[in-house]
This record gives structure tokens, C-alpha cells and sequence, in this order.
């Protein structure tokens, strides 16, 4: 995965994938408490997540943000879309994305779709097996994105022209 040193000259925007309410029962009552996922992204290629835990939802939306800008990765977008296809698995969650032609659009359920476009991809198309667990397709999702390779980078890595990397 590619980490995001900086966040300073970023302009990131944040998206609330899911709020959970959880209740503690004790002798006095009952206590409740909020856990958010939030993905923040610049639309441009820069995506990460955080978890938020507090006792109001306000408090747990800006919690997971800061926790989302301190694990941002770089994936490559090019004309809108992925480069290549990929399936990745995280906990019970699986997920597959493959690249789409330009009009497709983001063909996406919830999570993933946040996910997607915070990325800045316009153009995917995905699919989730198992787990509709919202935490898994997150992370799931960002590990997809996070093993995506574009052309010049393989061929970098194997010290070869991009026309070796196309034609085989």
C-alpha cells in the first residue's frame, strides 16, 4: 500500500458510512454510546477511514474523520476508472472490483460506494460476497484499492518499457 505522508495540503472531504448505537445496561439504567465509520477522500486518488467512538453522534463523526486522515493511502485512478480487476477479503467480507467503461458509473453497493467515490473513480464496477458487515467492505475495499498497480509502476518495478508491460 501506498501511504499518504501529509495531510496538511490536502483537501479532503468526509463521507459517514455507518452510525451504530450501542447500549450498556447497568444497575442505574442504561447507557448509550455511538461508533461511525467515516471515509474521507480528495476525490483525486487520496482515500482513508477511521472509526469513532463517543457518547454523541457528533462527537463520533469527528472522531472517525481524524482517524481517517491518519491512515491515508494513494491509489491510481486513471480516465475514471481502475486499472485492473481485483478481489480482496477482509474478515467475512470479499470484495471485487473491475475496471468499466467511461458512462458506466459507480455500480456499488453502500459502503463500497463511499468508499469508490471518495477514491475519485467515476467508472467501476463491484460486487460484495459474504459479509454486508459495513466495518469488513470498508476495509475490504481499501485493501482492494490499496494492491491496485497502474502500468508505469510495473514497469518500474521490473525495469522493462511500458510496451514490454502491454504486450507481454
Amino acid at each position: 500500500m501506498n501511504k499518504v505522508k501529509t495531510t496538511n495540503d490536502l483537501e479532503l472531504k468526509d463521507r459517514l458510512v455507518a452510525i451504530n448505537r450501542v447500549t450498556k445496561v447497568t444497575k442505574g439504567g442504561r447507557t448509550f454510546s455511538f461508533s461511525a465509520i467515516v471515509v474521507v477522500g480528495n476525490e483525486d486518488g487520496i482515500v482513508g477511514w477511521g472509526l469513532g467512538k463517543a457518547g454523541e453522534v457528533t462527537a463520533a463523526i469527528a472522531k472517525g474523520t481524524e482517524a481517517a486522515k491518519k491512515n491515508l493511502i494513494k491509489v491510481p485512478v486513471f480516465n475514471g476508472t481502475i486499472p485492473h480487476e481485483q478481489l480482496s477479503k477482509f474478515g467475512g467480507a470479499q470484495v471485487f472490483i473491475k475496471p468499466a467503461s467511461h458512462g458506466t458509473g459507480v455500480k456499488a453497493g453502500g459502503a463500497m460506494r463511499a468508499v469508490l467515490e471518495s477514491v475519485g473513480v467515476t467508472d467501476v464496477l463491484a460486487k460484495s460476497k459474504g459479509s454486508s458487515n459495513p466495518h469488513n467492505l470498508v476495509k475490504a475495499t481499501i485493501v482492494a484499492l490499496g494492491e491496485l498497480r497502474d502500468a508505469h509502476t510495473v514497469a518500474q518495478n521490473r525495469g522493462v518499457s511500458l510496451d514490454k508491460v502491454f504486450n507481454g
